[in-house]
């Protein structure tokens, strides 16, 4: 850790920038959920275990666009997969649910936001859209091509994550709308994405040595390495390779198995939770619709039984 700090810099180490947006944010979640609530038709005060959610889901955005593992993401494979799987496995949902369904029903009526809506909502969309994109991101050319062009590689992230968001509103849906889905099916949902997930981790696990140019060629690793310092910094090659290499395994190849391993079970971690919950609410549901007898009717059909 200590080569780390002292091969990069406070800037490049930490992102202040990305700080400061997920701050104005934060300022506004706050002021909004807790100050100016009252400017929605519905809204209350948020409570705060959604505001502890809220941020612990921009501490995720921050891991996986910006920071340490961030910058480490651009030396080791395995650190950008922990990063992708922190930031479109754990941010979203975190996300959905600390934000008040009453901010939701206000944006709800505006005529292009419901509109918009009765064309992507379907869950199939969600659910083709993401895992689609995160398999096309993995294939090597897409993936060196995206790493070595900054404005690209942000708009796809960027994309990415809005396909995350669509994904697990129908896991963790936070409205009634018509393309609400039974417990049942929001199980399924959640099976049938982490079939769509793994062709990409099994490429990257089994692919038979490493892929991606970016973590192999030095020549590539130095474009994609810029995008990470300030303009006119010098590129650190000597964390690429050699002696004071920042590596976790031996080898390219091992960390990068190591990284699509990560990546599946984080993402089976994510939507085993995700099923526990949708299951408990399932059987706390059907027990609340379970006729039960008054106290009065199961006395008086207690008397009426035989008598031993």
């Amino acid at each position: 850790m200590s080569q780390f700090l002292e091969t990069f810099t406070a800037r490049t180490v930490w992102t202040p920038e990305l700080i400061l947006v997920l701050a104005v944010i934060s300022v506004i979640y706050l002021a909004l959920g807790r100050k100016y609530y009252y400017w929605f038709p519905e809204g209350k005060p948020v409570e705060t275990r959604r505001i502890i959610y809220f941020h612990l889901g921009l501490l995720g955005i921050y891991l996986g666009f910006g920071g340490p593992l961030y910058v480490l993401g651009h030396i080791m494979l395995s650190m950008h997969m922990l990063s992708m799987a922190i930031v479109f496995l754990v941010a979203p949902p975190l996300l959905l649910i600390g934000i008040p369904a009453w901010f939701f029903r206000f944006f709800a009526h505006f005529s292009v936001i419901h509109g918009a809506f009765k064309i992507i909502g379907y869950p199939l969309i969600g659910l083709i859209l993401f895992n689609a994109l995160f398999s096309f991101y993995h294939l090597p050319f897409t993936f060196d091509f995206l790493m070595t062009n900054e404005g690209m590689h942000n708009v796809y992230q960027i994309g990415m994550l809005l396909a995350a968001m669509l994904m697990w509103w129908h896991i963790i849906p936070r409205l009634v709308t018509r393309f609400d889905m039974s417990e049942l099916k929001r199980i399924g949902y959640m099976f049938a994405s982490g079939v769509l997930f793994t062709p990409a981790c099994v490429l990257i696990i089994f692919a038979g040595d490493a892929i991606y140019a970016t973590y192999t060629d030095p020549s590539v690793w130095a474009i994609a390495m810029a995008y990470c310092l300030p303009p006119g910094a010098d590129i650190p090659f000597e964390v690429f390779s050699g002696e004071q290499s920042l590596t976790l395994l031996n080898n390219t190849y091992h960390d990068q198995q190591f990284g699509g391993a990560m990546m599946k079970i984080i993402q089976e971690l994510a939507y085993g939770v995700a099923m526990g919950y949708t299951f408990r609410i399932w059987m706390k549901r059907d027990r609340e619709e379970t006729p039960k007898l008054e106290l009065k009717e199961f006395e008086m059909y207690e008397t009426s039984l035989p008598k031993a």
